[in-house]
């Protein structure tokens, strides 16, 4: 099993949850996260003074997957996302070693 970690930009959320949906995705977990990679942000104009936004506003999307979905996974996440501009996002994939379902009490991929 997998954890797939997406970071994308805000307004590309619906689009990157519509098509992990279309591809089967039952679950996923969005947060509203700051950062900045090579775009190193930006400076704004604010009653006259100007100032550095150092992080950005960006979507974290956190998918856990079977092994066996994780390439269909990220591509979706690219295909979706991908604008061709700077800051367009990473992801990551980390090993999850164990999944538990609360409710049920079901455990490994039964429970994703």
């Amino acid at each position: 099993m997998k954890l797939v970690t997406a970071i994308v930009k805000p307004f590309r959320l619906d689009d990157v949850r519509s098509a992990l949906s279309e591809v089967g995705i039952q679950g996923m977990t969005v947060s509203e996260v700051k950062g900045f990679g090579r775009q190193r942000g930006h400076t704004e104009l604010y009653r006259g003074a100007e100032y550095v936004v150092d992080f950005l506003p960006k979507a974290k999307i956190e998918v856990a997957v079977a092994d066996d979905r994780v390439e269909e996974i990220i591509e979706t996440i690219v295909n979706s996302a991908k604008t061709g501009k700077v800051g367009d996002g990473k992801i990551f994939v980390t090993n999850l070693e164990q999944v538990f379902r609360i409710r049920t009490g079901e455990t490994g991929n039964s429970a994703l």
